[in-house]
C-alpha cells in the first residue's frame, strides 16, 4: 500500500461526549474524581501488596499487576478525555493519536491475557492444591506475566503496522473523545469498510479467545467447587465470583466494540467509557471489598500506621 504520502493530516478534532458546556463541568468534575479514585485505589493495592508479607503469593502478585494495568489502562485515554472538558477546541496530534491507539491496544490485549492467568491461578489453587506451590512458583508467575505483556505488545504492533500506512488527507473529526481504529480507519481517504472489519477481526479473535478460555476454566472451577466441603466451597466460589465480576466486566464492553459493533454513537461513547473509567474503577473495589486477606492486610496496615504514630 504505497500511500504514505498522502497522510497529510497533522491533527483530529476529537468532538468529546457531548456539546452542553454545563454538562461538560459537570463530566468534568465527575471524571476527575473517579480518576483520582482509580489512581489512588490501584496504587494502594500494590503498595499493600508490596509491603505485607502475607500477600506474597501468586494470586496476589497478579492482583498487583492487574492494579498496574488498570491504572496505565485509564491513564492512556481519562486525562486527555478531562482536560478536553474544558477545551473549545479538541484537537490531538496525528503522533497522539497513534500512541493512544498503540497503548490502549498493547495495555487492554495484555489485560485480557493476564486475566487469563489469574484464571489458571484460581484453576490450580482449587482443582490441584497439593501442587499448587509447585506449578505457581515465582518463575512461572513471572514468565505468565511476560506472556501477557508480549501477546499484548504483538496485538498492538501488527494493528499500528496496517494503521500508520493509511493514506489521511481530508476528513478528521471523530465523534469520540479519544482515538480508535474503527473511528481513525473511517477517516482514511479509502474504502475501508473491508479493512475496517479486518481490524475489527483481529481484535475480536483476540477477546473471544480469551473470553472462551475463561468461560471453560471457571465453568470447570465451579464444577469441581461443587463437589468439596461446604467451607472451601463458600471461599472458593466468593473469590471465583470476584474473578468473574471482573471478566464481565472487562470484556463486556470489548465485545460490543470490536467483534459485535452497534454504531450507535451515545452506545459507542458510554462503552468507552465504561471500559477506560469504570473498569479500572470497580476492579479494585471488587477485589478489596470480597477479599477477606486485603481486608486484614489494610487493618494490619492501620494499626501499625497508628502504633508507628504514637511512638513518635
Amino acid at each position: 500500500m504505497d500511500t504514505g504520502n498522502l497522510s497529510v493530516v497533522s491533527e483530529f478534532v476529537l468532538l468529546g461526549l457531548c456539546q452542553s458546556w454545563a454538562m461538560q463541568v459537570l463530566l468534568l468534575l465527575i471524571f476527575f474524581m473517579l480518576y483520582l479514585i482509580i489512581v489512588s485505589g490501584n496504587i494502594a493495592i500494590m503498595i499493600l501488596i508490596i509491603i505485607d508479607t502475607h500477600l506474597h503469593s501468586p494470586m496476589y502478585f497478579l492482583l498487583a499487576n492487574l492494579s498496574f494495568v488498570d491504572m496505565w489502562l485509564s491513564s492512556v485515554t481519562t486525562p486527555k478525555m478531562i482536560t478536553d472538558l474544558v477545551r473549545e477546541n479538541k484537537t490531538i496530534s496525528f503522533g497522539g493519536c497513534m500512541c493512544q491507539i498503540l497503548f490502549v491496544h498493547f495495555v487492554g490485549g495484555g489485560e485480557m491475557v493476564l486475566l487469563v492467568v489469574m484464571a489458571y491461578d484460581r484453576y490450580v489453587a482449587i482443582c490441584k492444591p497439593l501442587h499448587y506451590s509447585t506449578i505457581m512458583n515465582l518463575q512461572k508467575c513471572l514468565g505468565l506475566v511476560v506472556i501477557s505483556w508480549t501477546i499484548g505488545f504483538v496485538h498492538a504492533m501488527s494493528q499500528m503496522a496496517v494503521i500508520m500506512q493509511l493514506p489521511f488527507c481530508g476528513p478528521r473529526e471523530m465523534d469520540s473523545f479519544f482515538c480508535d481504529i474503527p473511528l481513525v480507519i473511517k477517516l482514511a481517504c479509502m474504502d475501508s469498510h473491508s479493512l475496517g472489519m479486518l481490524m475489527n477481526a483481529d481484535s475480536g479473535v483476540l477477546a473471544m479467545t480469551c473470553f472462551i478460555l475463561l468461560l471453560i476454566s471457571y465453568t470447570y472451577i465451579l464444577f469441581t467447587v461443587r463437589q468439596g466441603s461446604k467451607t472451601s466451597a463458600s471461599r472458593a466460589f466468593s473469590t471465583c465470583t470476584a474473578h468473574i465480576t471482573v471478566v464481565v466486566l472487562f470484556f463486556g464492553p470489548c465485545i460490543f466494540i470490536y467483534v459485535w459493533p452497534l454504531s450507535i454513537t451515545w452506545v459507542d461513547k458510554f462503552l468507552a467509557v465504561f471500559y477506560s473509567v469504570i473498569t479500572p474503577l470497580l476492579n479494585p473495589a471488587i477485589y478489596t471489598l470480597r477479599n477477606k486477606e486485603i481486608k486484614n492486610a489494610m487493618k494490619r496496615f492501620r494499626s501499625y500506621y497508628l502504633h508507628a504514630k504514637e511512638n513518635i
